[in-house]
């Protein structure tokens, strides 16, 4: 069972409560153009585990931005502040593009974490400094060419998820719960529910040695789950360099591709609960 969760933020946040009341609580951030449904199949793996799953910004459920605002990375952390609001959490779980935020605010803010879990992210993507000025031309080329963008409109659900299966490697059963909260009806069909404004090139990233800042000020225990697939913007060197640089961490490689927490839920809930277990000096 899942309930509606909603909170008024720099835009009206929705998500989804999974295991309401259950005795240990987490939040839950999701990926690039995800949203809250993608941990509906990992919270079922974990019954004991209240999941606050937030769509972010332009995600979702949730609102879009006004007229004329960007999607900057560093905003996403005013939609945890919300999301939290004084809640008190056990464990905050990121995946992708949520696990570089998760990152971030464990650094920004670590008496709010008590535990840190990682899925195929470990800080934000780096920028190439040779590439800055390309990208920041190129960022403002297509926020102006999305204006007035005509939307891929489609006739069933069903292309919807033929869509996403094209653009990402996934299971079908994932393909379809995230398109089930990804999509908004529109004259005699569908289109998708995410702010186009999303898929606009960020114009600046961050160098990596202030990442690495940022990694190096986590405090909470960390665990990091990994594709043995890597995709290409989460390479294993980069991934142990930025390992090293936490106090407290643990590293799990399994079987699969990008979103493994969505395909082969149970043993990421494994090593969560692993993880999870008290250690002698708690």
């Amino acid at each position: 069972m899942t309930r509606a969760w909603r909170g008024s933020g720099r835009v009206e946040l929705a998500g989804l409560c999974f295991n309401a009341g259950a005795p240990h609580r987490a939040l839950a951030l999701h990926g690039w153009l995800d949203n809250a449904m993608s941990f509906a199949a990992l919270a079922a793996e974990l019954p004991e585990w209240e999941i606050l799953a937030l769509d972010f910004a332009g995600h979702g459920e949730s609102g879009h931005l006004p007229e004329g605002g960007w999607y900057h990375f560093i905003d996403y952390l005013d939609d945890v502040a919300v999301a939290l609001d004084g809640r008190r959490i056990d464990l905050l779980i990121g995946h992708s593009l949520g696990g570089a935020v998760a990152t971030a605010w464990a650094a920004a803010r670590p008496e709010s974490v008590p535990r840190l879990a990682l899925i195929e992210a470990l800080g934000p993507l780096a920028g190439d400094p040779d590439g800055a000025v390309r990208a920041l031309r190129q960022g403002l080329d297509e926020r102006r060419g999305i204006t007035g963008k005509q939307l891929r409109q489609f006739s069933d659900p069903g292309q919807a998820v033929a869509a996403r299966l094209g653009a990402n490697r996934m299971a079908e059963p994932s393909a379809r719960a995230l398109v089930s909260r990804g999509l908004r009806a529109a004259g005699d069909g569908w289109i998708w529910a995410s702010d186009p404004r999303l898929t606009v090139l960020t114009p600046w990233r961050l160098p990596e040695t202030v990442i690495q800042q940022w990694v190096a000020a986590v405090e909470a225990p960390t665990l990091l789950i990994a594709a043995e697939e890597a995709p290409p913007y989460f390479q294993p060197a980069v991934r142990e360099a930025r390992l090293a640089l936490l106090r407290d961490a643990r590293l799990r490689v399994l079987p699969g591709h990008h979103h493994l927490h969505m395909d082969s839920p149970r043993p990421v809930a494994q090593a969560i609960l692993e993880f999870m277990a008290p250690r002698p000096n708690d």
